[in-house]
């Protein structure tokens, strides 16, 4: 079995998390792992460079979480983390305080760096990191050019600046509105090695609760990805990342506001769209708070079923990959 994952940061990390556990106990290997490949198209369009080194928030992540090393309270970064280094460069008036890089995650983006400097592209400099950390999953950046996502905000009556994501998100906490979205850097990009064969080989294509706009939606901007998707064989089953109308995590409403999408899981599934419409999707799987929406998209021809989302931990979330996969008949 080939299983395919289009993910974000932390929903789409700890949405993997679970499937490889339901693997596991469906499709065993006898050594605690599964028989079944996995494979993560992650987002790399949070990616940026501070201090030196290049730092990929959304595959670190997926990465961090897999690898049993994530600060599970954040989602995101190394436990049992320290900032000497951070707070050192702050001494001299440089780095930003509202981004701090801890040490152990530092190392991480050191060697990056240093591998990226030798000449490596992305997706091999990956795969030198995942040997540490042992995953369980074939780890992929969405291209190996680099792609990140800056926001255009309000500067004035009449005018408008742009933003590194990561500003807007971390810093300002989506408060500046949005005006729109801008890949720089996309209209050089290609597909990572890897990721169309991952798409057209499939048995089963994944969107897990990430954000749908800024991750999966830029991943899906990629040249060359949305076609994929639409193209191969394999059913393609989106978990919601809204639950009772507001996102999951962070700040995905600030998003969909930008454009023009209403904050629910309906609203959601219908920009995606439904693949044979055009869109990307064959079966959607919404929260039991959100019954309604399903009842909705089912009359409308969609494979739809409303169950508990909220992924508190790795059996229910195990459970919730259950139910997506069941979902398209697997």
């Amino acid at each position: 079995m080939k299983v395919t994952v289009i993910s974000g940061g932390v929903g789409g990390a700890r949405f993997t998390r679970g499937l490889l556990a339901l693997l596991a106990e469906r499709l065993p290997d006898g050594g605690g792992g599964t028989t079944a490949t996995v494979t993560v198209v992650a987002n790399t369009g949070d990616d940026l460079w501070l201090h030196g080194v290049r730092v990929c928030p959304d595959l670190d992540t997926v990465m961090y979480t897999l690898g049993g090393a994530v600060h599970e309270d954040q989602g995101w970064g190394r436990r049992a983390e320290s900032s000497r280094v951070s707070t050192d460069l702050a001494s001299y008036d440089l780095g930003w305080e509202w981004f701090t890089l801890g040490d152990l995650d530092l190392a991480t983006h050191l060697a990056r760096t240093q591998l990226l400097r030798e000449g490596r592209p992305l997706s091999q400099v990956t795969a030198h990191l995942c040997r540490r950390w042992e995953p369980g999953v074939t780890l992929v950046p969405m291209t190996d050019q680099e792609v990140e996502t800056h926001v255009v905000v309000d500067d004035g009556p009449t005018g408008e600046r742009l933003l590194h994501f990561e500003e807007w998100w971390v810093r300002h906490r989506a408060a500046l509105p949005a005006r729109r979205f801008v890949q720089v850097g996309l209209e050089d990009a290609v597909p990572a090695p890897g990721v169309l064969e991952a798409l057209r080989d499939a048995d089963v294509v994944i969107l897990p609760p990430s954000n749908p706009v800024v991750s999966i939606g830029t991943v899906l901007a990629i040249p060359g990805v949305r076609e994929a998707v639409v193209a191969t064989r394999a059913p393609v089953v989106g978990v919601s990342p809204v639950i009772g109308g507001a996102a999951v995590r962070g700040m995905a409403d600030a998003c969909l506001r930008a454009i023009g999408v209403e904050t629910s899981a309906e609203a959601v599934a219908r920009h995606l769209g439904l693949r044979a419409r055009g869109g990307i999707l064959d079966a959607w799987l919404v929260d039991t708070v959100d019954a309604t929406a399903a009842t909705a998209l089912a009359r409308d021809g969609w494979s739809t079923r409303a169950v508990p989302t909220l992924m508190t931990d790795v059996p229910t979330t195990a459970r919730i990959a259950a139910a997506a996969l069941e979902l398209v008949g697997l």
